[in-house]
This record gives C-alpha cells, sequence and structure tokens, in this order.
C-alpha cells in the first residue's frame, strides 16, 4: 500500500465534512476521474494491508458491497463507494 492508497482510506473516513460533491474532492484531491478512484478504493478492500489499516472502513465498505450484489445478482457489480451512496451509514 502506498501514500495515495492510505490516503484514499483517510478520504474515504472524512469526505462527507466537505462541502461540494464527492466526485469533485476526488478530482481536485487524487487527480483521478470517479470511475477510476472507485477502482482503486475496490481493489484496496481486497487488501489485507488496508483491512489492518482501516478495519472498520473496509468492513463496512464490504458489507455494503456483499448486500449489493446479494439483492442484484444479475447486475453488473458496482464500487463499493456506488452501492454506500444507496445505503445508510451503520
Amino acid at each position: 500500500m502506498n501514500d495515495t492508497d492510505r490516503a484514499i482510506l483517510d478520504f474515504e473516513n472524512e469526505w462527507w465534512r466537505h462541502s461540494g460533491t464527492k466526485e469533485r474532492l476526488v478530482q481536485e484531491r487524487f487527480g483521478l476521474s470517479a470511475t477510476r478512484y472507485y477502482q482503486r478504493l475496490n481493489r484496496l478492500l481486497d487488501d489485507p494491508e488496508a483491512l489492518e489499516q482501516a478495519p472498520a472502513l473496509v468492513n463496512r465498505l464490504l458489507r455494503v458491497r456483499d448486500r449489493k450484489a446479494a439483492r442484484n445478482p444479475n447486475e453488473p457489480a458496482r464500487s463499493a463507494v456506488e452501492n454506500e451512496r444507496d445505503e445508510p451509514r451503520s
């Protein structure tokens, strides 16, 4: 895991505290399109180092991803963050 990966995990814990859309914040902070950001975050969710670094966040996003996949088995997989938009925070 590199510094950008750690920054992405940190951002996921606090992005909602900032004004503006998440996609705009992602572009400004990381220089990534929303799609690329979500792809990278999704890969991080399967990284044991990410789980070690931010267990509560990773486990929450994995639960969201798994719930969505179970509800919509024929729908193409979306990233955990895209899925999280449809789920209440717990």
